[in-house]
């Protein structure tokens, strides 16, 4: 009985252990994703920026 118990503890502490990894690792993709995302608007406006004053300085 021991030895049961002893064993479903260990599957459920198995258990908690990987959502808490598969948690941690779709929290690390997120913050990835939407950093990559954030820095692709930033270099796009960047680049929209430059083209609009490129234009401005070409037609004065």
């Amino acid at each position: 009985m021991l030895l049961l118990l002893t064993l479903l503890i260990k599957a459920r502490v198995q258990i908690v252990g990987g959502s808490a990894i598969g948690i941690f690792l779709l929290l690390l993709q997120t913050f990835v994703f939407l950093a990559i995302s954030g820095g692709l608007v930033l270099a796009a406006g960047g680049a929209a920026l430059i083209a609009k004053q490129q234009r401005r300085s070409a037609s004065a």
